[in-house]
């Protein structure tokens, strides 16, 4: 067998895979989602410094954001960490909830 069909085989959505449901990696996920959110957060703040006169309500960050207001060192600081804590939030209860269905499902 050469190495090309011996990789093949081995492959994730082989045949042998079609429907078994893999579980989510909850870090893998917490750390991608609390980036995804830091780096939107990122954005969101510097469109608010670079474009003042946009018509966005940088103010709505508040409803995620307990204790942000615009635009203090301090807020900045709060509104990051509070991002990446919604990440893991959210990877937490999600992860959680869709492996222990998808555990469910395959028995």
């Amino acid at each position: 067998m050469s190495q090309m069909q011996s990789m093949a085989g081995s492959r994730s959505g082989s045949k042998s895979d079609v429907g078994r449901v893999g579980a989510i990696p909850i870090v893998t996920l917490g750390l991608s989602l609390s980036l995804f959110f830091v780096i939107s957060y990122a954005i969101c703040i510097a469109g608010y410094l670079l474009l003042p006169g946009f018509p966005v309500q940088h103010a709505a960050l508040s409803i995620f954001l307990p204790g942000f207001e615009l635009l203090s060192s301090r807020s900045f600081c709060l509104g990051m960490a509070e991002s990446f804590i919604w990440g893991w939030y959210i990877a937490l209860v999600f992860g959680c909830v869709y492996n222990l269905f998808s555990r469910r499902i395959e028995r």
